[in-house]
């Protein structure tokens, strides 16, 4: 099992100010379910990437009581180069944003 700090992540003794990586959040998820690693990777990547191709197309993903993923469109602006302090313009473009829903914004709060 992979460890940080010498220490395994369980998910019950996860303490404040701590970072989950990709491969943590794998072992979580095969722990949980009960399946091999390689399969929780599988199914994470799916996910990723199946949220990834959505909210490209302009397309939003709710997941109800987690959150939902979208594009948001940002207008040019201007803005100024900290090193010179001259003016330059910022090119309008698309971002990818994420909402969190009213379960996980509550669960968040608790703590």
């Amino acid at each position: 099992m992979a460890t940080r700090w010498s220490m395994p992540v369980i998910a019950s003794e996860i303490r404040k100010g701590f970072i989950m990586n990709k491969e943590e959040l794998v072992q979580e998820i095969a722990k949980k379910a009960k399946v091999t690693q390689k399969e929780a990777a599988e199914v994470l990547g799916s996910l990723m990437e199946t949220i990834q191709k959505t909210v490209s197309k302009g397309n939003k993903v709710t997941l109800v009581g987690f959150g939902t993923f979208e594009s948001r469109k940002r207008a040019a602006r201007t803005g100024r180069n900290p090193q010179t302090g001259k003016e330059i313009k910022i090119a309008a473009k698309t971002v990818p944003a994420f909402s969190a829903g009213k379960k996980f914004k509550e669960l968040v709060n608790k703590k």
